[in-house]
């Protein structure tokens, strides 16, 4: 009972904030600005949002194929249509309930081909790695080319402490013993015969054979490439959208790479990026000459874009997936009559 009142906290009190959010963001708007963020929706180009969806889907499929290059090392060769759905199901249920998403697309993938759901997870999270990178990468090159624009709203969230001694030495303690804790863990799951210790290890070891396969993966270059075209498809769909406003068609490209970028972070915090998506992009076109309106307008029509497109392609995945390994499973009993 404990740890669904747990689970379900996790789950509202982020969600609260996010439409807590939509309230406190529109309320700042003036009623001029109001009417003109209405208008903006009203008027903008939706045929931009299509072509954007269309890049959208682009990258999922490129997912889809993306994990065979990480499965084929382990010997797992699922069905690429069942890695698509198992992708798509896995993005709609983060929406609802973060970091949910990535179990779940494991655990659809494993039940209908048969493979190791550790395995499975541990090539997942060689994916984020990678995702990771780029943006961290997206993320720094903006920093340091964006400095100026970005300085004074980076400013505001990093503050100076006067104890700056102090907050060294304490944050050098809890670093100090929080790796004494890591490496006293893994001693005991070295040496223990304690069933849970055990059962912690065996799937460490699945997660760590499924991560360690980029290492071993033939086809690399592909992964690579692979991974530039799932990012330039985010980029594309992103930018498309900004078409669709005259006011945003001129943003430039580093102003736009900024908004994709505080986006994509936002996201992070709350499940599916609801209210402080739109807001994130609004703050950062903002600088960038935009009307408050005018930004928060594409943020919305941006996260309304993307997460719709996320749930008729889940909801459709998960309708067809069953029918579809019905009828494969059907094809191999006639084929071996």
């Amino acid at each position: 009972m404990k740890n669904i009142a747990l689970n379900i906290i996790k789950v509202v009190l982020p969600l609260a904030f996010g439409l807590f959010l939509i309230w406190y963001v529109y309320d700042l708007l003036d009623a001029k600005e109001k009417h003109d963020l209405f208008l903006s929706l009203k008027q903008a180009n939706y045929w931009w949002i299509i072509v954007s969806i269309l890049f959208g889907i682009l990258s999922h499929l490129s997912r889809a194929y993306r994990w065979k290059y990480l499965l084929d090392p382990l010997g797992l060769k699922p069905k690429f249509l069942n890695s698509f759905f198992s992708v798509m199901i896995g993005y709609t249920i983060n929406l609802l309930l973060p970091r949910v998403g990535e179990v779940s697309r494991c655990g659809v993938l494993s039940k209908y081909e048969k493979m190791p759901f550790t395995k499975l997870f541990g090539t997942v999270i060689a994916e984020r790695i990678a995702d990771a990178t780029i943006l961290a990468s997206l993320t720094f090159l903006i920093i340091f080319s964006q400095f100026d624009k970005l300085g004074d709203m980076l400013k505001s969230w990093v503050s100076y402490d006067e104890e700056g001694s102090t907050l060294v030495i304490y944050s050098a303690v809890v670093v100090v013993t929080g790796l004494l804790i890591f490496i006293g863990f893994l001693y005991l799951l070295k040496t223990s015969s304690n069933k849970y210790l055990l059962k912690i290890k065996s799937l460490l070891i699945g997660f760590w054979e499924g991560a360690k396969s980029i290492i071993y993966m033939k086809s690399a270059f592909k992964f690579i490439l692979h991974t530039l075209f799932i990012w330039i498809m985010y980029v594309s769909m992103f930018y498309m959208c900004f078409f669709s406003l005259e006011a945003t068609s001129n943003v430039p490209l580093m102003g736009m790479l900024a908004a994709f970028v505080m986006g994509g972070i936002s996201i992070i915090f709350i499940q599916g990026g609801i209210g402080v998506y739109p807001a994130a992009v609004m703050q950062i076109l903002f600088i960038y000459g935009v009307s408050r309106s005018s930004g928060l307008a594409l943020g919305w029509i941006i996260w309304t874009s993307q997460t719709v497109m996320i749930l008729v392609l889940g909801i459709l995945s998960m309708l067809i997936m069953p029918k579809y390994n019905r009828y494969l499973r059907q094809q191999k009993v006639d084929g071996n009559e």
